[in-house]
């Protein structure tokens, strides 16, 4: 059943004391922030409910409820707890929309609503289950809105969205670990979270252990310093899927990744299903133990890359439709254009201009995009290196010809400066592997590995390399 409750009509009291209790959320939050960002976000936001598990905070538009959950949630969620004292994850929604409540919370979001706040509240049927998993997901960890629904799929990520969706629907039992490689901001832990979402989906009492390899060493330590392993084994090898994000936050914690090995090798002779991301090969990692470094490529790895100019486009869109943001299509093709690193910061670009275009009566126009990104594109444009300064670099140092990079031939005196340059081009650029061999005339990708490995070998055992690879470095860096 549907109803709209105004706050004029309920208690004086409840009026009062919600009032307040806002009153001291936006005391403390302007203390958080700038008093220009105060007055442009929250000068007209309204309290419409909060307790113990949830903080619902109203505001005026769409771009309002974009901006501060883009930017201010976490001095939201401390003003709460400062301020008034309630322990919760504050929701950002506009005003006059629907917010879904199970019953028997549909009469306390009104009393607490703030005079003058209409808001509309939904008495939930089957919606109320809804609510109840969407807080489930928050309990674990995981984001609700990171689905396979509005994740974009393009040639930069088909392989890696296949096995997750093959895993989240129990269809790839020997993708066992799933491995997921690159960058910063190219949604591993996106697909991550739409595979938990997905077990979790169909299997509702499924123990999921989502988090980050930074928690499990951060808990671990906990357990070791109040002599509670047994606890803390008990919690991990019991699970029906574990699902580490950064794993590569395990490099050099000795003891650590014993604790891990073990957990793994646990739940992977249970058949529990193990999923890891990372920024880089698990090869890659520095000071992982090599048994782990097996283990994780034991099962599948795949790797994500950056998206195409017409993934990025598509990107740009799909988001404009759920913020519902309209702007000129070459508004979004200069911004598919200038920002081609990693899907986080396209979003973030898309951020500032829609907010610029909501907030300012000027048409939009290219030269503004400019001036609204140019840090954004600035960084995008400096400190790269480039696969071909790097072959000039080495054939000029080993007294080579530029076509020895690109040649068959594998005499020492070539292949090893070759395999140098493949090194240095995979810790210097942000290309992929598949990359970095069509520049070395065409290779596969495994050749690429394996010349990083043998480097990284020669490095360890002979100083002279060491030396050779670290003078390259330096004056490529020199250069930029």
């Amino acid at each position: 059943m549907e109803g709209y409750y105004n706050a004029r009509e309920e208690e004086h009291e409840a009026n009062k004391s919600a009032g307040e209790t806002w009153g001291k959320i936006r005391s403390k939050l302007s203390e958080y922030i700038s008093a220009d960002a105060f007055s442009r976000w929250f000068k007209n936001a309204d309290l419409i409910n909060a307790d113990e598990q949830d903080g619902i905070v109203g505001v005026q538009s769409d771009m309002h409820q974009i901006w501060i959950e883009t930017n201010y949630m976490d001095e939201l969620r401390a003003a709460f707890a400062e301020g008034a004292g309630i322990h919760c994850s504050p929701r950002i929604v506009v005003k006059g929309e629907e917010i879904e409540l199970p019953e028997e919370e549909v009469k306390q979001a009104a009393r607490k609503a703030r005079a003058g706040g209409q808001v509309k509240v939904v008495t939930p049927d089957t919606s109320a289950k809804e609510v109840a998993f969407e807080r489930r997901l928050k309990r674990v960890g995981i984001n609700p809105e990171l689905d396979f629904e509005s994740f974009v799929v393009g040639d930069n990520s088909q392989f890696a969205h296949a096995a997750c969706s093959a895993v989240a629907h129990q269809e790839g039992r020997n993708f066992n670990p799933l491995f997921i490689h690159g960058g910063a901001g190219l949604g591993k832990t996106h697909l991550m979270s739409a595979v938990a979402q997905q077990l979790l989906s169909g299997n509702p009492k499924a123990k999921v252990v989502f988090l980050t390899a930074e928690h499990f060493a951060n808990e671990f330590i906990e357990a070791v310093r109040k002599g509670n392993l047994d606890a803390f084994r008990k919690a991990y090898r019991h699970a029906d899927a574990m699902l580490i994000d950064d794993i590569q936050f395990l490099a050099g914690k000795e003891r650590t990744q014993d604790e891990f090995f073990h957990t793994f090798n646990s739940l992977l002779n249970s058949q529990t299903q193990l999923i890891l991301t990372c920024d880089c090969p698990a090869s890659e990692i520095q000071t992982l133990e090599p048994r782990l470094i097996s283990r994780f490529e034991s099962g599948l790895t795949v790797e994500l890359q950056p998206p195409g100019f017409e993934i990025r486009v598509a990107i740009l869109r799909r988001k404009m439709e759920q913020w519902k943001v309209e702007l000129d299509n070459n508004i979004v093709v200069h911004i598919a254009n200038q920002i081609k690193s990693n899907v986080r910061r396209l979003e973030g670009a898309l951020t500032r201009v829609a907010s610029y275009s909501f907030l300012s009566p000027d048409n939009m126009s290219i030269e503004k995009v400019d001036e609204l990104l140019g840090d954004l594109v600035r960084d995008e444009n400096t400190n790269l290196i480039t696969v071909e300064q790097i072959q000039k670099m080495v054939v000029d140092y080993y007294g080579l010809n530029l076509s020895d990079m690109t040649s068959r031939r594998r005499p020492a005196r070539i292949a090893f400066p070759r395999q140098i340059a493949m090194y240095l081009s995979r810790q210097l650029t942000k290309l992929s592997l598949v990359d970095i061999g069509e520049v070395f005339g065409k290779r596969d990708h495994g050749t690429i590995i394996h010349a990083c490995k043998k480097v990284k070998a020669d490095m360890e055992s002979s100083s002279e390399v060491r030396a050779s690879v670290e003078k390259l470095t330096a004056s490529l860096e020199r250069q930029i």
